[in-house]
């Protein structure tokens, strides 16, 4: 399996579809499946049953998952590519625009 470019924490910009141009921070990455949830991108709307948890129920958003070959890094503001290279004996993510070090 190819190592994953995008992490949890990390701002994406959509570069596809229809949320195209929305740029948020990623909750969560699914590495098996190739799915990101975008905050703020790709809501869905979800009815649910009055719960002890949620006594009146009703309608609710939250983030529904996007596939990664959608999204794109955002370095200082614009989006990016991402490579890996070896900074000492280390392997650390860099910006292929810029070539800084992400991490």
């Amino acid at each position: 399996m190819a190592t994953c470019k995008i992490k949890r924490g990390d701002t994406v910009q959509v570069i596809t579809g229809t949320n195209k141009g929305k740029q948020g921070k990623v909750v969560s990455v699914d590495r098996a499946g190739k799915k990101v949830v975008v905050e703020g991108v790709n809501l869905l709307t979800k009815h649910t049953k009055p719960s002890a948890g949620n006594p009146d129920g009703g309608i609710t958003h939250q983030e529904g998952p996007i596939d990664i070959s959608n999204v794109m890094y955002v370095h200082n503001g614009k989006p990016t590519r991402i490579g890996f290279k070896f900074n000492g004996d280390k392997k650390v993510r860099f910006a292929k625009s810029t070539g800084d070090v992400i991490d």
